[in-house]
């Protein structure tokens, strides 16, 4: 099964599978789902999806993706 399918995080992905595992949104405190093909950990309830660069998540909300908009939630445009 995919991490998509499950939520859980691959074996390598480039970011330690223990780190995904415990990382929470830091808006809602929710758990996140892990996707892999965008190279990003999504927020359901927030509506974000949190980039991974070089193998770190950055769980900043400015740095977040809005999932309804596509822009980064910090973008005023």
């Amino acid at each position: 099964m995919s991490s998509e399918a499950t939520g859980k995080p691959e074996r390598g992905s480039g970011v330690d599978p223990r780190l995904l595992e415990i990382l929470i949104c830091p808006v809602t405190r929710q758990t996140l789902t892990y996707d892999r093909a965008a190279g990003e950990l999504v927020s359901k309830k927030a509506r974000l999806a949190y980039p991974i660069r070089g193998g770190i998540p950055i769980m900043l909300a400015d740095e977040a993706r809005d999932l309804d908009t596509g822009a980064p939630e910090g973008d005023e445009s």
